[in-house]
């Protein structure tokens, strides 16, 4: 069967117009409710650590609502779809375009491209747009809100560099570019053979070279048996930079899809452990913007027909779905970050569930 384009008339733009104009309502409105309440959570912060008003609304809120908006597209794409297209059958208008040879393949047109151009905007905040203004709170956070402070770098770092070469770093003091405590240790069948100590020892960004006054080699033979020798001025190049001792997973959240790609092949080739993170965050920036599709579906076949309970039923059941594939989200990528699930299919499991449910509400719903 020969497919044909299937243009774009009156009706198609009334309702692409109702779908945009109604998700984008929602979100605004619940932008403007979540950034009061988070102002009246961090107005103490901000007016003791004298935060500019500029700083507070260019740094701060502008770049978080990008942010907001991508969380909660889903839910609200979702909300949009069942909110109008419930009215519009609880109005009859569905019965009349059915009834005047309307296929509900063809009704679901307008719809495909209200959800097109939702999930680009999504895809685009995801792998682009989202990482920059990360950077943005990021730095603003340390430097204006209390509980943000001195959280970027734990104690007691532990990294694979290299297979069987470990570094482990007590504390780092960014503003300084310091390591309280650095120690190099390398293993042979898991027994360690070498390992170089050093207090205070300093990392250089441009050079990417660690430099201590003093240092300690150490290695251990076959018996166990361990010798020591001192040393002064440490000046060495291994495969560690300062960014990748913080949180891994607040590190990944500022780098674009490029970064992320190049970060990730320079994971592997480390044999690192924190893989399976990076893997998932990867997955699902493309993951979630295409769920637009299927959440669009469901929402359509769903309130497309006329029930009694009217729009309150097919919001409540919609609602219930959405915040259950949510759910399911966050389950699998659970699964995924401990190495129970590959990470690919751990992110797109939730994406195939729902598609099996949407396929059988497409064919359940009124044609």
């Amino acid at each position: 069967m020969k497919m044909r384009f299937p243009g774009f008339k009156i009706l198609d733009r009334y309702i692409l117009g109702k779908f945009l104009s109604t998700y984008f309502f929602a979100i605004a409105m619940i932008i403007v409710i979540v950034v009061v309440f988070d102002y009246v959570e961090k107005i103490d912060d901000f007016t003791e650590l004298h935060a500019p008003l500029k700083s507070v609304i260019l740094d701060y809120y502008l770049n978080f609502i990008p942010y907001f908006i991508n969380q909660f597209s889903g839910l609200f794409t979702f909300i949009a779809c069942i909110f109008f297209t419930s009215k519009m059958a609880y109005q009859t208008e569905i019965v009349a375009m059915l009834s005047g040879g309307m296929s509900f393949r063809r009704l679901m047109w307008p719809y495909f491209l209200g959800a097109l151009i939702i999930a680009s905007l999504s895809l685009t905040l995801n792998l682009w747009l989202i990482p920059i203004s990360q950077r943005h709170i990021v730095a603003f956070e340390q430097q204006y809100i209390k509980r943000k402070q001195n959280t970027k770098y734990d104690r007691h770092i532990y990294r694979q560099i290299e297979p069987g070469i470990f570094a482990y770093i007590r504390g780092y003091n960014d503003g300084a570019r310091q390591a309280s405590f650095f120690v190099l240790e390398r293993y042979e069948s898991g027994t360690m053979t070498h390992s170089l100590e050093a207090s205070d020892a300093k990392f250089n960004p441009e050079t990417k070279r660690w430099t201590a006054p003093r240092y300690t080699k150490r290695e251990f033979d076959s018996a166990g048996t361990e010798t020591f020798e001192q040393f002064r001025n440490l000046d060495t190049l291994i495969n560690l930079e300062a960014t990748e001792l913080g949180e891994i997973n607040d590190l990944i959240q500022t780098m674009n899809i490029s970064e992320l790609n190049a970060f990730l092949d320079q994971q592997r080739a480390k044999g690192s452990d924190s893989i399976n993170l990076i893997e998932v965050e990867k997955h699902a920036r493309y993951a979630y913007p295409l769920s637009t599709f299927i959440l669009t579906l469901i929402g359509v076949s769903l309130s497309s027909r006329k029930v009694r309970g009217g729009t309150g039923l097919h919001i409540g059941i919609g609602t219930g779905l959405c915040f259950s594939y949510i759910l399911f989200n966050r389950f699998f990528e659970e699964f995924a970050k401990s190495g129970t699930l590959p990470p690919g299919l751990a992110v797109w499991l939730p994406n195939i569930i729902y598609l099996g449910i949407a396929v059988y509400l497409y064919r359940k719903a009124p044609k």
